[in-house]
């Protein structure tokens, strides 16, 4: 496929080029401006909250797909990624890890099994993320249908780990998932990259990319 991506010299910018190396980068957006060599098929933001007008101008220019996991966006700023899937498909997600995905599934279907034990939300990610807690733990916490304490931790080069955890008088119950490398996250936004060239304009989920991938 032909991708246009933001935030293209950036760290996660620089994973998506590798597991992307057999598809074709024909416009790369950065702070210091665009690099056009064609019409992108599809576009891919998983840059800052800053550069997302930008991104939107440039879906709307080339009336193409989207594929966005920037995470820390004002309510404003979803409400216009919203507005954009009317036009064209948006696979909007704060994290492209399936394990992730899976764990919210999880947490959606037993949650109420542990409605009256005490819940706690933990996440730890590299000293150089800004948004705290996580895109990621919002997404657990909305998953597990109640409010909860959540704790976050910026050390390091940790590319992310989070835990929900359960506790009642006599027990606990812990729900990990660890990210092992940013390449997850790639290989999740080549997944969806592919589902939206085919899908209909309309605003999906990362878990929408999955299971319709299972059933095919």
């Amino acid at each position: 496929m032909k991708y246009g991506l933001t935030g293209a010299s950036g760290r996660m910018g620089g994973e998506i080029r590798r597991v992307f190396s057999s598809h074709e980068l024909v416009f790369a957006l950065d702070l210091d401006g665009e690099n056009f060599t064609e019409n992108p098929e599809v576009m891919l933001d998983f840059s800052l909250p800053a550069a997302l007008g930008k991104t939107l101008e440039a879906v709307r220019r080339f009336s193409c797909p989207l594929v966005l996991g920037t995470t820390g966006l004002s309510a404003a700023q979803m409400e216009d990624v919203r507005g954009l899937g009317s036009a064209v498909a948006v696979v909007q997600s704060s994290n492209f890890a399936a394990g992730v995905t899976l764990l919210k599934m999880i947490l959606r279907e037993y949650a109420p099994l542990f409605a009256d034990w005490d819940a706690e939300i933990s996440e730890t990610h590299h000293n150089r993320k800004k948004d705290a807690p996580s895109g990621t733990a919002i997404l657990l916490r909305d998953a597990l249908g109640r409010d909860c304490p959540t704790h976050s931790l910026r050390l390091g080069g940790v590319p992310g780990d989070h835990s929900v955890s359960f506790a009642n008088e006599g027990e606990m119950v812990t729900l990990t998932h660890r990210a092992l490398s940013r390449s997850v996250f790639a290989l999740g936004a080549l997944k969806a990259a592919e589902f939206v060239l085919s899908a209909r304009p309309g605003f999906y989920s990362f878990e929408e990319v999955l299971t319709c991938a299972q059933r095919r």
